[in-house]
């Protein structure tokens, strides 16, 4: 038996989210503690799962408040490692009207890309059920040295790999290193979680079906889960097709970490069902689960402190259905 469900590598970083207007009339911003990988296992602790992180924040009073807020999740930061001379990186999240975001970074460089492949910590990898990453620990050729160390240590040690290539365009200088970046999670993956923004931007598919199709001509993964926001969520798995209404919440602030806690709900039904014999009915629950802990997650300024709770989650569900 392994000690840990989840281990995950990537970036942590400071989610500045807007918080309305000072008294002058100048726009506020919360810092919240965030970052796809924690986000995601932040939601596994709260479902009862294990988890470790490995990743790299400055040597700052960020990076403390990070490593702080991850410790309170009882993630293992045993992985995470300090930078003395790059801060910690920070994102600002801007919302449009209907909760969507735009990101605006800074992080030329930041911390979470100065991970080296030397201080992976490798005993993590090999006591873990299942790693996740993302393509953002793959922006810089050092930290993707690592990223792919991790990776193969992983595999060797029997884990399932899962993979959200989480687009975020402005850290990328050229779209094809973006799209090489997926090509390269495609072939490593056993689970996958993507957006229809996603789908469009590697298969050049509008079309969410045609677009996994031309994803599984080229890829063999087990399991793919496509989110489409307002249109709910469909899993494709050994020639099925499943999908789920969303649950659309009138309360939504922002869909910061929706997309995560899609993931982590994901990682769950997996680490208790396998991922062998699944069957029709264990993957609509799969994604129900999953759209009701998103929803939940939309109504709070940003995710990783206020994931919600397995019982939270199945009573929205059933209330929603009344």
């Amino acid at each position: 038996m392994k000690n840990f469900d989840v281990t995950a590598l990537g970036e942590l970083l400071v989610d500045f989210t807007s918080n309305g207007f000072s008294a002058q009339g100048n726009p506020l911003f919360e810092a919240n503690p965030g970052g796809a990988p924690c986000n995601v296992l932040s939601m596994l602790q709260r479902l009862g799962k294990k988890t470790a992180f490995i990743g790299k924040v400055g040597e700052d009073a960020f990076g403390r408040m990070l490593e702080d807020a991850v410790a309170e999740q009882e993630i293992d930061t045993r992985g995470m490692v300090r930078d003395k001379e790059v801060p910690t990186t920070l994102a600002f999240v801007h919302n449009t009207s209907d909760g969507d975001r735009s990101f605006s970074f800074y992080r030329n460089p930041g911390a979470d890309m100065m991970l080296r492949e030397e201080e992976v910590d490798m005993e993590l990898l090999k006591d873990t059920r299942l790693f996740h990453f993302g393509t953002l620990s793959m922006t810089d050729p050092d930290v993707e040295k690592a990223t792919k160390v991790a990776i193969k240590a992983a595999k060797e040690a029997g884990a399932l790999i899962s993979f959200d290539p989480n687009l975020r365009p402005p850290l990328w200088k050229r779209e094809e290193d973006a799209k090489e970046k997926f090509a390269f999670g495609f072939g490593q993956c056993d689970i996958l979680k993507i957006s229809d923004d996603e789908i469009l931007f590697f298969t050049g598919l509008s079309d969410i079906d045609a677009g996994i199709k031309k994803i599984q001509e080229s890829y063999d993964i087990s399991l793919i889960c496509a989110t489409m926001g307002k249109e709910g969520s469909r899993a494709y798995y050994k020639g099925m097709k499943v999908e789920c209404p969303p649950f659309l919440n009138p309360d939504t602030v922002e869909t910061t970490g929706a997309g995560d806690t899609f993931m982590a709900c994901v990682l769950n039904a997996v680490l208790e069902n396998g991922l062998e014999a699944l069957d029709e009915e264990q993957l609509y629950a799969m994604l129900e689960f999953a759209n009701g802990a998103s929803s939940i997650i939309t109504t709070k300024k940003g995710a990783l402190r206020v994931m919600p709770h397995k019982e939270e989650v199945l009573r929205f569900i059933q209330e929603r259905k009344k």
